[in-house]
Parts: C-alpha cells; sequence; structure tokens
C-alpha cells in the first residue's frame, strides 16, 4: 500500500457522525456504516483501489457513500484476502479550537459508552479501546487545524495483519501508523 496524505486510518466516528450504528456485541458483526465484517459480497465502487500482498484498500472521498457524513473527509475499506473487511478507517474535514475539542469529546464519549475506557494509543493524543477494536488519533493538515483518524477493526484483524507481516515485513497496522505518524502500529 502506499503511504499517502490522505490514508485514512475505531468505529466511534463513524457512529457519532454518520449515525452509523455497531453490532450488539461491540465489533463483531456489523461493522461501521451497516457492513459487514468478513466476506464482502457487495460494496459500494471506490474511487481506486490499492493493493499490497493480502491487503486491498478500497478509497471514498467525500460524498462518496459510504463518505457521505457531514464531517467525513474520506473513508478507506480495507479488505483482507482470507478474512474479508477487516478495517474501517474515517478520516474528518480540518478542524481547530473548540470545533475540533467539541467533535473529539463527542467522539471520545460515545467510545466509552460503547466500550469502557480506552488506554493510551500509539501516538501522542491517540486512544486506543479494549482489545484493539478502535483507534481515535489525530493528524496536523497542511493549513495547521487537524483531522480526527478513526480506525475500527474486525474480528479477523489480528490473523489477517499476521499474513501482512509474513508476505511484506510489516503488520498491517504499519499503514494506519504511518497515517498518524506513529512509529508503530
Amino acid at each position: 500500500m502506499r503511504r499517502v496524505p490522505t490514508w485514512l486510518a475505531a468505529p466511534f466516528a463513524f457512529f457519532a457522525l454518520t449515525g452509523a450504528a455497531p453490532g450488539a456485541d461491540g465489533g463483531v458483526g456489523e461493522a461501521p456504516f451497516g457492513l459487514a465484517w468478513g466476506p464482502v459480497a457487495d460494496v459500494p465502487r471506490p474511487l481506486k483501489a490499492d493493493r499490497e500482498a493480502n491487503l486491498t484498500a478500497l478509497y471514498y472521498p467525500r460524498g462518496w457513500r459510504p463518505a457521505v457524513g457531514s464531517a467525513t473527509a474520506e473513508v478507506v475499506l480495507v479488505v483482507c484476502r482470507e478474512e474479508g473487511l477487516q478495517e474501517v478507517v474515517w478520516v474528518g474535514l480540518p478542524l481547530a479550537g473548540e470545533e475540533l475539542a467539541r467533535v473529539r469529546r463527542a467522539i471520545h464519549d460515545e467510545g466509552v459508552r460503547r466500550y469502557g475506557e480506552p488506554t493510551p494509543g500509539p501516538s501522542a493524543a491517540s486512544e486506543l479501546w479494549p482489545g484493539g477494536r478502535a483507534l481515535l488519533a489525530s493528524r496536523e493538515a497542511p493549513d495547521g487545524r487537524h483531522e480526527l483518524v478513526m480506525a475500527a477493526f474486525g474480528p479477523g484483524y489480528a490473523a489477517c495483519s499476521a499474513a501482512h507481516l509474513a508476505a511484506t515485513g510489516h503488520p498491517a497496522g504499519a499503514h494506519v501508523a504511518a497515517l498518524i505518524g506513529s512509529s508503530g502500529p
């Protein structure tokens, strides 16, 4: 996969900003945007697709279903060859000041409500929810504002990442780490 600034890297942003609902079990079953974790029978046509080893990333810019929420800049669906859909990444529009704090707080609060307290994530000011189900982070936009980045991970993500590591020398999480500016996945 390519490392680009628009690559999207935890379901709470999806829920809070798009109205999508998680499965009752909090990560197994329904994925963000009404998608299901696992085999992919039908997804909207992406603007582009990018493949690396066992991963295919499908890119949806703002306005392309499922990237239709008012605060959404882009959505990326990561499909694993054997496990199917195992990662959904959402990037929000650039925000600053109180607006950024308000949206981040809403996403954090929804995550706490659904999954409990997060732990510190792999980069500054990032949060990781129990079991590695979701990640909330931000990255600086070219204009100095910040884009919130959420990544939600399906139940087969660990196996998918292990296969990616064996094929490429880096885990699947390295792509999200690059997106948020972290040294580790």
